[in-house]
């Protein structure tokens, strides 16, 4: 492989000023910063219309939850298959294919008024979340080395920031215009990705030899999907019902094959090798952590704050006022990213690492004493999301100072993975601690005072497991202190 820096790379400067190639710099990191937090936006944006779905698609609940789930476990899925193909073919080419899939996807759920056309919709905006770990695995080849930690950062940080600017933008879409107008403005904001990265972002010659693992890339589809099926719809079934132990079962087994194929062949979709390695390890196990952490926050604060004033504790909020208090959080995930930057240039990603994790706890502390008002939960989710901003962005420097550039992509794509796999345990846990104790409200089952106070202090153990585990993460040489 040849590696390139911006001057470099084709359409990028060769022989202009430093101030010329950083301001190409910038542009290129805006440009992908935009695309992950659009991809990221796709995730969350029929939250608002979750409960009418089943009325708008002409089918049942049941079958209309799937339209979000289908969106979450193909984004996971996509992840470190993406990021092996940008390895293979190149990054920025695949950053196009992304973005052309969620133009698609975004476009026929536009056009869709019943299921079958919307799930194949949300599969394809799924799939382009892949953007976001190619993004990532780009950034270090078209950047300066001062300027890369805080343009990961930033990155990194669109997975949690598009869920947070999502919800109150979809609120007031929602309740202003039509659920499809939902689709036409994700649609145009896919094309505007597209274009941006056909025309500004870098053609870096970053393409390495190699076969792509379609046996692997297959074995692993299956086995994800069936585990996180499973997982995400366990507390709907029933975690001890034959479809659900079946799925986990059958998953784990394809998995376990999956590993040993990916031991044996030349050119694996995942070196597991490398995963194995205590650096990336212990990185992508504290990235399951914090991504449970991270989706806590997402699940419980936001149904605190509409459960109604009548059970004693509830805030009383609507969806937009909901949305809206969240969405400072979405901000200061993003206000972090050069701090998180900072930190990294000056303790590394390590301590890093472990301060995100700390600060993503103690938001959880603060949530766990200090749940009375609505303002009091936008101080705890800003303070949680100030934690996720740091750790999401030292977990990608991590793993790239521990693998072959070569196979950077697919190792970012890995990370991302283990995040989803967090977010998708913790969905599930908090929905079973959420509907275990429960009062009636004329007729209406809803969560205990209690219930979300346990949910709390699992989210803070969940963020401080992840600073345990960060903390025994080898330091590196020469990296001060980290």
């Amino acid at each position: 492989m040849t590696a390139t820096s911006p001057a470099s790379a084709t359409g990028a400067p060769s022989a202009g000023t430093p101030q010329h190639a950083s301001r190409s710099a910038l542009l290129t990191v805006a440009v992908l910063c935009f695309g992950g937090l659009v991809a990221s936006v796709s995730q969350t944006m029929v939250i608002p219309i979750q409960g009418e779905l089943g009325r708008l698609l002409h089918t049942s609940e049941a079958n209309a939850s799937w339209v979000v789930t289908a969106t979450l476990v193909a984004g996971a899925v996509a992840m470190p298959i993406s990021g092996r193909l940008g390895d293979l073919y190149g990054k920025q080419r695949v950053l196009v294919v992304s973005a052309a899939l969620l133009v698609v996807g975004s476009l026929v759920c536009a056009l869709s008024s019943s299921l079958v056309p919307m799930l194949a919709g949300r599969l394809l905006q799924g799939f382009a979340m892949g953007f976001i770990p190619v993004g990532i695995a780009l950034l270090r080849e078209v950047t300066p080395p001062r300027l890369t930690p805080t343009a990961m950062a930033a990155m990194s940080a669109t997975l949690g920031v598009g869920g947070a600017i999502g919800l109150p933008l979809s609120a007031w879409i929602v309740e202003d215009f039509s659920w499809h107008t939902l689709f036409w403005v994700s649609t145009g904001l896919a094309v505007a990705v597209a274009l941006a990265v056909v025309l500004l972002v870098p053609h870096v010659r970053d393409a390495t030899p190699g076969r792509f693992d379609a046996v692997g890339a297959l074995g692993l589809a299956i086995g994800l999907v069936a585990v996180l099926v499973a997982v995400s719809k366990g507390n709907a079934w029933g975690w001890g019902q034959g479809r659900t132990l079946g799925l986990l079962l059958a998953g784990g087994l394809v998995l376990l094959a999956w590993g040993r194929h990916e031991l044996r062949v030349s050119d694996p979709l995942c070196d597991l090798r490398v995963s194995a390695r205590r650096p990336v390890l212990l990185t992508n196990a504290a990235a399951i952590a914090v991504g449970f952490g991270m989706m806590a926050q997402a699940i419980v604060v936001p149904r605190l704050l509409q459960s109604p004033v009548q059970t004693g504790y509830g805030l009383g909020q609507s969806l937009l006022e909901t949305g809206l208090w969240m969405a400072p959080g979405g901000l200061v995930m993003m206000l972090f990213s050069p701090v998180s930057g900072r930190l990294i240039r000056v303790v590394g990603a390590r301590v890093t690492l472990m301060i995100g994790g700390t600060v993503l706890g103690l938001g959880y502390v603060f949530a766990f004493f200090l749940m009375d008002a609505p303002w009091q939960l936008m101080v705890a989710s800003c303070i949680n999301s100030a934690g996720v901003g740091i750790g999401y962005a030292a977990m990608p420097t991590l793993i790239l100072e521990s693998v072959p550039l070569a196979e950077a992509g697919s190792a970012v794509g890995v990370n991302g993975l283990m995040r989803s796999i967090g977010t998708s345990v913790s969905s599930a846990v908090m929905a079973a601690i959420l509907t275990a104790s429960t009062l009636d409200l004329g007729g209406y089952a809803l969560p205990t005072e209690r219930a979300f106070a346990i949910c709390f202090g699992v989210g803070a153990a969940a963020a401080f497991v992840g600073v345990l585990l960060a903390a025994f993460v080898p330091r590196r040489q020469g990296a001060g202190a980290s």
